[in-house]
């Protein structure tokens, strides 16, 4: 097998329009594309028959994109309705979604204003290992799903493209 990148990751929520206004409204992502899927190859794909989806997929701002052009997706199941499952981080299955942040703290301040739950009461200093002299903290969607904030250390490089490291813009 020979993959050469993500596509993208994708969380199930239990109400789009609430799920859209948390990672949009709130979190500044944009929506890429919005669409109903009610069709036999999504049932096929899914493995629900009847299956009936709300689908949103959205992207970072500014941030380096593949070519789905989206990062993120959001599907609400308007049929079959599934139970809501725990999603505890220490969970066997349960996601975790990293965002990188240049200003930790300025975040975390605004997003504890706005009522968004947080793991921790402050963001957390890496004190050792490979991101040491950076920041984190979990927090919560409306659904429970584990999200992470972190600011790396400032001499971190941004990222890599075939290897090679790309220092921050």
């Amino acid at each position: 097998m020979a993959f050469n990148g993500v596509w993208h990751a994708s969380f199930t929520v239990s109400n789009m329009d609430q799920s859209l206004e948390f990672y949009c409204g709130l979190l500044g992502l944009e929506l890429m594309h919005r669409q109903i899927q009610h069709n036999e190859y999504t049932a096929k794909l899914v493995g629900f028959e009847g299956a009936h989806l709300d689908v949103a997929m959205l992207r970072i701002p500014n941030a380096f994109v593949g070519p789905s052009n989206h990062h993120l997706e959001l599907v609400e199941y308007i049929h079959p309705r599934g139970e809501k499952t725990d999603v505890t981080t220490n969970r066997p299955g349960a996601p975790h979604l990293a965002f990188v942040t240049d200003d930790i703290h300025g975040d975390y301040a605004r997003l504890s204003a706005a009522g968004v739950r947080f793991k921790a009461p402050d963001p957390v200093a890496f004190v050792a290992g490979i991101n040491q002299g950076g920041f984190a903290v979990y927090f919560l969607d409306p659904d429970d799903i584990t999200l992470e904030m972190l600011q790396p250390p400032a001499d971190r490089p941004w990222g890599s493209v075939n290897g090679v490291p790309v220092q921050r813009p």
